[in-house]
């Protein structure tokens, strides 16, 4: 096991120290004909500039270029991974063809046959993309049902960019964005002040967009699809389908007004360097959310555009509140909190557009779609305006070239600095438990209530707050990022997670997966203090059979082959079906989801009441990942007694997790180093082992004492 394990590693190192984390444009024009991405091509040159473009050619006169969207713009859909799509644009800034060279979208792989999707580039060769900027061209994409977010992510990073090709190399009249030559706004940070409901319509801190049945009807009435307008919406001329409001509420004043203290206060601490927060609000028939988030976790009914830059919200930056604050607010049905990516840029200061996209059934597999804007522009009273400082020149470069941008992850390492400490804190604090645990378990009762204590920081601190729960779909990207192309930056944008991991790993040579899975990991604090609860509530516990027990423990083992074995095949179907672990449900959403996984949930951790740390022993897949390279552990720190297990069976009686088998070994595998055995072990009362010496010695020193008083009789 040990040499199997030593050469995974080596062919993982090998694999991070060959892999390129780079564009991925020169491997799909080398597997290419230069006609089937640029009509009349005989050749591409070389790709040049950054990001990669390749020029495109007929007989030594160019024609246009080539480029891959995702080099240009976040292309990731549902299955976690970018689409790879080719666009040709010919020197004019007119679209020529668009392929679909790579995905790994689910919806599409098993459900929707591959060429309705490629069907759907077809509208894009002759978009001009300078007439698109400009307004004098109008593009609407024919949306697949059924892989609603596939195409429009498609759809979005295909126009954006072309528009970004078409501003560098000054295509169709466009040119590069430069910065104004005049003041540049910014967000005001110290005006923070309360205002009502009816304040916030009022300066345009809240926008509206409201649409009733006639309007909806009547438009897609005029949509130009026969089929729409036969299927009316049913009811009132007046019934509202969809009010929407719109607000950034990392504004202070803004968000203090909609969000309330405490939640503002909490979404300060949610925010990271870079993000802002738009708060949505809605009513009607027609829910902006809609439910394909709850499938895929990406909202497919609006988007965020602001520039060049469109923004759509997965469910990790999501928050679903009840209810507005402001004084006078209505109660609507959908009040929801989203954080911008930092790396999209989002700017608070400068004016933006989200579209509502609605969708009406016209046959049984086909929509009709229609897009409403709602503008938004932040109030000039929340914002303050400087004047550019141009740096002067040096002759080699602008300053603002040269200068160095701090990368995210070290932005976020400042940002969680007292996380970072409190954390390192109880790790140490850990370490200082085990190194010192023969002191500390001759104290069984401040044994235990260091552990209560413990478990209680794992579960409030590391989980509930810090929500530093890790997974098994950690161990499946870090093994599919050393095989594909590992970047540290993407590990350390995670500060907690990575110190946890690193942690683990250290762990794992010195005491196997024992101080993660029994005191690091809130799910299974979760677990232990609900059963000590039902103990203290009289519940009876069940016993298992260790014939049965050391059968099924052997689920956990299978359940993690199978995701590791569908990771080398599909990451995305990996991550999936690893909802098996109630983790995000129970510990990082703290059981505010749909109710499916709740139940779920709660059906986990369920039989831990009667059967302590059940889903540890039987179920979990992260338990079984790291029990298998705990096998290397270097030292054996826990002690027995060579009666142990023939006759005593004490220690294996009262193991909370039956890691003890009948002969008396430890079970590394399953021990969780809750160190009670060790607490036994060196108790003279309790160890049958020991209770023998000591009645020995007791009786020993009662004979010593009548011998010596009859010596002093006699004398």
């Amino acid at each position: 096991m040990i040499r199997f394990l030593a050469v995974l590693l080596f062919q993982c190192l090998l694999a991070v120290g060959v892999a390129h984390a780079g564009s991925e444009l020169p491997r799909f024009l080398d597997a290419i004909d230069p006609a089937e991405i640029f009509p009349g091509a005989d050749k591409l040159g070389p790709a040049t500039g950054d990001p990669l473009v390749a020029p495109a050619y007929q007989q030594g006169e160019q024609l246009g270029f080539v480029f891959l969207t995702s080099d240009f713009m976040n292309t990731t859909g549902y299955s976690g991974k970018p689409i790879h799509q080719l666009v040709a644009m010919d020197m004019q800034g007119v679209i020529r063809k668009v392929l679909l060279v790579e995905h790994h979208e689910p919806i599409v792989l098993i459900g929707i046959p591959e060429k309705r999707i490629t069907a759907v580039l077809k509208d894009y060769e002759g978009l001009d993309v300078g007439k698109l900027v400009r307004g004098t061209q109008e593009h609407n994409v024919d949306i697949v049902t059924g892989a609603t977010v596939t195409v429009m992510v498609m759809d979005d990073t295909i126009l954006l960019s072309a528009i970004k090709v078409a501003r560098i190399y000054g295509l169709s009249g466009l040119r590069a964005e430069r910065k104004p030559a005049g003041p540049v706004a910014s967000v005001n940070q110290d005006i923070d002040e309360i205002e009502d409901w009816l304040g916030l319509i009022s300066d345009g801190s809240v926008r509206r967009l409201k649409i009733n049945l006639q309007q909806i009807n009547q438009a897609f009435a005029d949509s130009g699809v026969a089929l729409a307008a036969q299927f009316p919406e049913e009811g009132a001329a007046d019934e509202v389908f969809v009010e929407l409001y719109a607000a950034v509420v990392s504004i202070p004043s803004i968000g203090r007004s909609l969000l309330g203290e405490n939640e503002y206060r909490n979404l300060k601490k949610k925010l990271k360097p870079g993000e802002q927060a738009i708060l949505l609000a809605g009513d009607g028939r027609f829910s902006f959310k809609g439910s394909g988030y709850v499938r895929g976790g990406i909202f497919d009914r609006f988007q965020i555009v602001q520039g060049d830059t469109s923004i759509r919200f997965h469910d990790n930056y999501h928050k679903r509140l009840r209810r507005l604050a402001a004084e006078g607010a209505p109660e609507l049905k959908d009040v929801d909190l989203f954080r911008t990516p930092a790396d999209v840029q989002f700017d608070a200061a400068t004016a933006w557009k989200l579209e509502l996209l609605v969708g009406r059934n016209i046959g049984p597999t086909k929509k009709a779609f229609l897009t409403f804007d709602l503008d938004y522009s932040p109030p000039q009273k929340y914002l303050s305006f400087s004047a550019i400082e141009v740096p002067e020149s040096d002759g080699s470069a602008s300053a603002v070239e040269s200068e160095k941008v701090e990368p995210i992850w070290k932005k976020m390492w400042q940002f969680k600095l007292v996380q970072i400490v409190v954390l390192g804190f109880a790790l140490a604090v850990l370490t200082l438990i085990f190194f010192f645990q023969d002191w500390l378990v001759k104290r069984p009762r401040l044994a235990d209530r260091i552990r209560i204590g413990f478990l209680i920081f794992t579960l409030f601190g590391i989980g509930w707050y810090f929500n530093a729960q890790l997974s098994v779909v950690n161990i499946l990207a870090m093994f599919n990022a050393l095989v594909s192309g590992f970047d540290w930056g993407y590990f350390l944008m995670e500060p907690l997670i990575f110190i946890l991991w690193g942690a683990v790993a250290a762990a794992l040579l010195f005491w196997g997966r024992g101080p993660y899975c029994g005191w690091l990991c809130p799910f299974g604090a979760l677990q232990e203090l609900l059963n000590r609860v039902a103990k203290l509530l009289g519940i009876k516990q069940v016993a298992v059979p260790w014939a049965i027990h050391e059968r099924v423990w052997t689920i956990k083992y299978l359940i993690f082959l199978l995701l590791f074995g569908l990771s080398l095949y599909s990451l995305e179907w990996a991550e999936r079906l690893a909802e098996v672990e109630p983790f995000k449900t129970a510990i990082i959403l703290k059981f505010v989801r749909d109710w499916p996984y709740v139940v779920f949930a709660v059906a986990v951790l369920l039989p831990g009441i009667f059967i302590e740390r059940f889903y540890c022993r039987y179920l979990c897949a992260l338990g079984a990942a790291l029990a298998i390279p705990g096998r290397m552990r270097m030292f054996a720190w826990l002690k027995r007694y060579k009666e142990c297990g023939s006759p005593c069976q004490r220690c294996a009686n009262e193991c909370m997790v039956q890691a003890i088998h009948p002969e008396g070994n430890i079970n590394v595998n399953e021990c969780l180093y809750c160190l009670h055995c060790q607490v036994v072990y060196t108790d003279d009362h309790v160890c049958p082992v020991l209770i023998q010496k000591r009645l020995k010695r007791e009786r020993q020193a009662a004979f010593s004492a009548k011998n010596l008083t009859k010596e002093d009789t006699a004398i």
